[in-house]
């Protein structure tokens, strides 16, 4: 898993989810965000990666018992040893939060192995622990149960739904405070370029909105003088 460059990556760290989904929804893209999910701790840094997927289903009892976890090939252990290191696991709990996806032992392991962030659209036990790690990571709400109560970890890295967003393995996951933008693999360098041009305007336009000017001709900017003036605010702040 290495087609996101450095230079993307880092790139996609200075925008946020909100100017993303502007640039994808300019290519035809209404769904490529999670829905339901917040971060665990607010005001960490951005969490960029591409999509290390695992799969849940709804759980059959002779199927699931305690035991299971005994196998070193049980998916969900063997999915958190393989996530690369720079990845986001994404884990499609099927927008279910009756039972954990994940707990913070297999989060912590996750966080040493150098992953980028972890997403589920159900819920993490021991959630206060994994808020503190130093790792962003996103869901619904905590979740107590073990997840052999309800989910059943099936395949690893495959297509999956994640909060009714599609995420594909390789695809580039951006978080922030908003929430979780999937953006496709195959359009992650000019998205992540555009939204830093969006970017650039938006702060020039919030500097301009707090001295008081208004947003007709300036937000979209349809006045001519609007972009004489971004022009010239680049020009004196380098961006």
């Amino acid at each position: 898993m290495s087609g996101l460059s450095q230079e993307t990556r880092a790139k996609l760290k200075t925008v946020s989810t909100a100017t993303l989904m502007t640039a994808l929804y300019k290519r035809g893209f209404r769904n490529q965000m999670i829905q339901g999910v917040l971060p665990l701790k607010k005001g960490g840094p951005t969490m960029v990666g591409e999509a290390f997927t695992l799969r849940y289903m709804p759980a059959r009892e002779d199927l699931n018992p305690i035991t299971v976890f005994r196998d070193r090939a049980h998916p969900q252990r063997k999915a958190v040893e393989e996530c690369p290191p720079g990845a986001v696991f994404v884990i499609d709990s099927r927008k279910d939060a009756r039972a954990a996806s994940a707990g913070s032992i297999l989060a912590t392991r996750l966080m040493v192995r150098g992953c980028a962030g972890l997403v589920t659209d159900g819920g993490f036990r021991d959630a206060d622990e994994i808020a503190a790690l130093d790792m962003p990571s996103y869901h619904v709400r905590p979740s107590a149960p073990t997840n052999l109560t309800i989910h059943q970890a099936i395949d690893i890295n495959v297509p999956i739904g994640c909060g009714d967003a599609p995420v594909f393995p390789g695809d580039v996951i951006v978080g922030d405070g908003d929430g979780v933008a999937v953006i496709p693999a195959h359009i992650a360098d000019e998205v992540a370029a555009e939204a830093v041009e969006m970017t650039a305007y938006e702060d020039f336009v919030t500097e301009e909105v707090r001295k008081g000017r208004s947003i007709l001709g300036l937000y979209p900017a349809t006045d001519e003088q609007s972009l004489a003036d971004f022009a010239a605010w680049r020009k004196q702040t380098g961006r």
